[in-house]
């Protein structure tokens, strides 16, 4: 629970510093502009809000890892929800005012999180997971996004390492093997989620596992 409270307040401190110019370059997810990443960062925070706030009292059917649904294919960023967080993202016209509302909901999302008893049972997307392991299922989220955000902005500060390192972790259980060890965890990230395609010498040394790729987390 305290990496999830890190990796969040680095997301949120990263937006708040972006200069306004900065929302309407692309971002790392397809189809989507700084803008439409960070106003999907609301929707989030409206999630783990709604969830903290969803007791279940049957028994737990999910964990940290087995809440993410996995599949092979790469959004488009042309289904109905990317296009509905697309028009969202637009009606604020002012840039401030998506960096108030993240600011505003995640912020009250933080303190929920670092209220939360971590073995209540919670219930989300017909899942029933225990608090901790819903926030600690947060982490990758939080750490895709923050690469997200900053694919295109270099002078941005990056996710924290401990966030990288437990989100490769993840890709790894859900691989049920672990990626080359000279791999960076940055490297892993993008590559296993197909936010970028290997290197030939990448290739070479996933051996088999890159014909796996990519594992995309929803």
């Amino acid at each position: 629970m305290d990496l999830f409270s890190r990796t969040w307040a680095a997301l949120r401190f990263a937006v708040a510093s972006l200069p306004d110019a900065e929302f309407a370059k692309p971002s790392g997810c397809r189809g989507w502009l700084v803008r439409d990443l960070v106003c999907h960062l609301v929707i989030d925070a409206q999630d783990v809000l709604i969830t903290l706030a969803t007791p279940a009292s049957s028994a737990v059917t999910h964990d940290a890892v087995t809440y993410w649904a996995v599949s092979s294919s790469l959004p488009s960023g042309e289904d109905p929800l990317s296009a509905l967080i697309v028009r969202l993202a637009a009606a604020y016209e002012d840039p401030a005012l998506l960096k108030f509302h993240l600011d505003d909901v995640g912020s009250a999302a933080g303190r929920a999180a670092d209220l939360a008893d971590p073995g209540t049972r919670v219930s989300t997307q017909e899942m029933v997971l225990t608090a901790g392991d819903y926030l600690s299922a947060y982490v990758p989220e939080w750490t895709l996004h923050h690469l997200d955000l900053v694919a295109h902005l270099p002078s941005v500060a990056g996710p924290p390492a401990e966030g990288l390192a437990r989100t490769r972790v993840v890709l790894e259980k859900i691989a049920g093997t672990a990626f080359p060890a000279s791999f960076s965890d940055t490297d892993v990230l993008r590559v296993a989620t197909g936010r970028r395609a290997p290197t030939e010498a990448e290739a070479a040394e996933l051996g088999g596992l890159a014909a796996r790729l990519p594992f995309v987390l929803g």
